[in-house]
C-alpha cells in the first residue's frame, strides 16, 4: 500500500493513517521514558519554534484583538451594550481566540517545517542511517520536538494572549470612548483561572496533534523532493483539522468541568 494515498481509496488512507499515528504515539509513550533525553536537541527545537514564531504571533493577537473589540463595541452599541465589551473581548480571547490562532499559526509554520525536515531525512536515508548506529529515530527526532511543541506553544498562547487584550484595551479606548482603567478592572473581575488554565490545556492537546502528525508523515514521505513539498502542505491541513475538531470536545468538556 502507497504511503502517500496513491492507489488507494480514502478509506484505506483514513485507515493507513489512523494506524501510523497510534502506532507512533505507541512508540512515543515507550521512548519518552527511556534515557537518554535529549536536553539540548529539546532546547533548539523550543527556540526555533518559540523564538522565531514571537513576531508572528504579536501582528496575529494584535490584529485579532483589535478587531474583536471593533466587532463587539459596535455590535452591541445597537443595544446599548457597550460597557460589556471587556468582559465579552477578554473571555473569548483566553478561552478561544487566542490558543485556536496561535495553534493554528504553529500548524501553518512549525508543522510543515516539522514535516519538511524529517521528510527530508527520509528521502536522503537519514532516518535509516540513525537506525543503522543503534539508535532510536523516535527518540531522536519525534521525542525532542514533541516536547518542544508542548513547551513553546503554550508559552506563545500566552504572550498571544497578552498582545490581544493590549490591542482589544487600546480600541477601546481609540474607537469607544472605554477607558484603560475601566477595561482592565473588568477584565480582572471577570476572568478566571479556569478561563487561563483551559486556554492552556488546549494548546497543549493541539501541539501534540501538531507534532505527531508532521514526524508522522515525515516518516512516510516518498517521492523524492515532490513528495516533500506534497507532505507539507498535508501537515498544514491535517494539522488544521485536528485542531478545530479537538477544540469543539475539548470546549464541551471544559463547560462540563470547569465553567459550571
Amino acid at each position: 500500500m502507497s504511503t502517500n494515498g496513491s492507489g488507494s481509496g480514502p478509506a484505506n488512507s483514513l485507515i493507513e493513517f489512523s494506524g501510523g499515528f497510534a502506532h507512533l504515539v505507541r512508540d512515543v509513550a515507550r521512548e519518552i521514558v527511556r534515557p537518554p533525553l535529549y536536553f539540548r536537541l529539546i532546547l533548539d527545537q523550543v527556540f526555533h519554534i518559540g523564538v522565531n514564531s514571537f513576531l508572528l504571533v504579536a501582528v496575529t493577537g494584535l490584529a485579532s484583538g483589535s478587531v474583536m473589540a471593533l466587532q463587539f463595541g459596535f455590535g452591541l452599541a445597537k443595544f446599548g451594550g457597550t460597557l460589556y465589551v471587556p468582559k465579552i473581548t477578554s473571555l473569548s480571547i483566553l478561552r478561544e481566540m487566542g490558543p485556536v490562532f496561535t495553534s493554528l499559526l504553529v500548524a501553518g509554520r512549525i508543522g510543515s517545517g516539522i514535516a519538511a525536515e524529517v521528510s527530508s531525512m527520509k528521502v536522503t536515508q537519514q532516518i535509516d542511517a540513525i537506525r543503522a548506529l543503534g539508535t532510536s529515530p523516535v527518540k531522536r527526532i519525534v521525542v525532542p520536538r514533541l516536547l518542544a511543541c508542548m513547551i513553546a506553544l503554550p508559552l506563545l498562547t500566552l504572550f498571544a494572549d497578552y498582545i490581544a487584550l493590549w490591542g482589544a484595551m487600546i480600541i477601546c479606548k481609540v474607537e469607544l470612548g472605554i477607558g484603560q482603567s475601566f477595561f482592565i478592572a473588568k477584565t480582572l473581575e471577570t476572568v478566571k483561572s479556569a478561563d487561563l488554565f483551559s486556554g492552556m490545556l488546549k494548546t497543549v492537546v493541539f501541539a501534540f496533534f501538531i507534532a505527531i502528525t508532521a514526524c508522522w508523515k515525515g516518516f512516510n514521505t516518498e517521492g523524492g523532493t515532490e513528495g516533500v513539498g506534497n507532505s507539507t502542505t498535508w501537515v498544514v491541513v491535517t494539522s488544521s483539522i485536528f485542531i478545530l475538531v479537538s477544540d469543539f470536545f475539548l470546549t464541551k468538556l471544559f463547560i462540563i468541568t470547569l465553567y459550571t
